[in-house]
């Protein structure tokens, strides 16, 4: 199971090695562009650091994944492609991270930065609060206006995905279920036989770690 992290919140870990700092920052991203505007925006953060070494791996599927990771200055091989080999190794997708050199006069050598810039990023995973990605099966039910509110509490507290909702003639919640058996015989339940699950296709979502 690939893994993510949740939406609009960085996180942020500072390392000291020889007297450099590393500061490395994660964040969820849906795309390269999204990854590029991180990467300027901790530029701009830290426009007197002498490197801004980053990588990303964006896409669920197999078949729309992009990985690309850069050295910034740093001798090839030595930060990006670590930091990059980081993520892939704890399953990471759909996130960004950037660590940020403030060179403290001693040189590390190619081993030594290698390890540096790839124990920073390790240190930032360890300190984020992962969240699981899933292909789930996607089911959409109708309930009346006067009854959406009290389905959906019992929905969400059953520990149904509710991943949609849509106001009309009726309420129309999108369900995300793993085991469309047991989701069928919840969704009878709570709307008393009158909900009718309606097939409506698949896509990855956040689960718990």
């Amino acid at each position: 199971m690939p893994f993510t992290l949740p939406a609009g919140s960085d996180i942020e870990v500072e390392t000291e090695i020889k007297h450099s700092r590393f500061i490395a920052v994660l964040r969820r991203v849906a795309g390269p562009a999204e990854a590029q505007e991180f990467l300027d925006e901790q530029r701009r953060r830290y426009p007197d650091a002498r490197h801004h070494c980053w990588a990303y791996i964006t896409g669920d599927e197999p078949s729309e994944r992009a990985e690309r990771a850069g050295d910034d200055g740093e001798p090839g091989g030595t930060a990006g492609v670590p930091m990059l080999q980081v993520l892939r190794t704890r399953d990471l997708v759909d996130v960004a991270v950037v660590v940020t050199r403030y060179f403290g006069g001693i040189k590390l050598g190619a081993g030594g930065l290698v390890r540096a810039y790839s124990g920073a990023v390790a240190a930032a995973v360890d300190a984020a609060p992962l969240l699981g990605r899933e292909r789930l099966e996607l089911f959409a039910v109708e309930v009346g206006h006067d009854t959406a509110g009290r389905v959906e509490a019992e929905l969400r507290g059953r520990g149904v995905a509710v991943v949609g909702t849509a106001y009309g003639a009726a309420v129309t919640f999108t369900l995300a279920t793993r085991d469309p058996g047991t989701l069928a015989a919840v969704v009878a339940e709570t709307t008393s036989g009158g909900g009718e699950l309606v097939p409506a296709g698949s896509r990855w979502v956040d689960t718990s770690s």
